[in-house]
This record gives C-alpha cells, structure tokens and sequence, in this order.
C-alpha cells in the first residue's frame, strides 16, 4: 500500500474545531513537520477535508 508524506504548510489559527481536531488526528502538531501515514480510505478523506492547509507526497 502506498505511503503518504503530510506537511502542514498554513497556520490553523482561524480553523473551526473540527478542523483543528482532524490535524490532530493525522499527527500534525507543527507547521512544516512531516508525518508518514498509509494510504488508507480513512487518512485519504481526511486528507481531502484539509487540503487547505496541508501539501501531500506520496513517498514510496
């Protein structure tokens, strides 16, 4: 399964709570820091619910 290399590059000041807690939940507590995570349905959505604030690599 394929690896996912998540950076958050915007503040989350401003965010609602939902929000905030989802960074959480990826492992994103800093900006610019790098979390790994397996692609999976779960990840991939929320992926997709803060493509604002986050770049994606797909790392293998």
């Amino acid at each position: 399964m394929a690896k996912l290399k998540i950076t958050q590059v915007k503040s989350s000041i401003g965010s609602t709570k939902r929000q905030k807690l989802t960074l959480a939940a990826l492992g994103l507590k800093k900006l610019n820091r790098p979390v790994i995570h397996e692609a999976t349905p779960q990840i991939v959505g929320m992926v997709n619910k803060m493509r604002h604030l986050i770049s994606v690599e797909e790392v293998n």
